[in-house]
């Protein structure tokens, strides 16, 4: 049997109807556009897919970025105020030695004046 012509049995009689000549092309014609529809709906999905997963990497970078330029500003008012305290103590010994001296010298003095 060929795809334009089907039997039909109608009431005991056998006869052959043709079919439609464009039926098959139809069929086709909407075969084609389905597939087409699915192929543009996955397409869409795997932009939309691609777009989140670069979007959510931006953000990640974005955010280690954030993090490491916080801990280098950290590091860096760590190491300012470790080195102010540092300069405090030395001036602080600095002084605390020159207080010394004078005294030792105030005393030498006040030594050999009396003597």
């Amino acid at each position: 049997m060929s795809l334009k012509t089907k039997t039909i049995c109608d009431r005991g009689r056998i006869r052959q109807a043709r079919t439609p000549k464009g039926t098959a092309a139809a069929v086709v014609v909407a075969v084609i556009i389905i597939i087409e529809v699915v192929e543009a709906v996955v397409v869409v999905v795997i932009v939309v897919v691609v777009v989140v997963v670069v979007v959510a990497a931006a953000v990640v970078v974005v955010a280690v970025i954030i993090i490491i330029v916080v801990v280098e500003v950290v590091v860096v008012v760590v190491i300012v105020v470790v080195v102010v305290v540092v300069v405090v103590v030395v001036l602080v010994v600095a002084a605390e030695a020159v207080v010394v001296v004078v005294a030792v010298v105030v005393v030498v003095v006040v030594v050999v004046f009396v003597i």
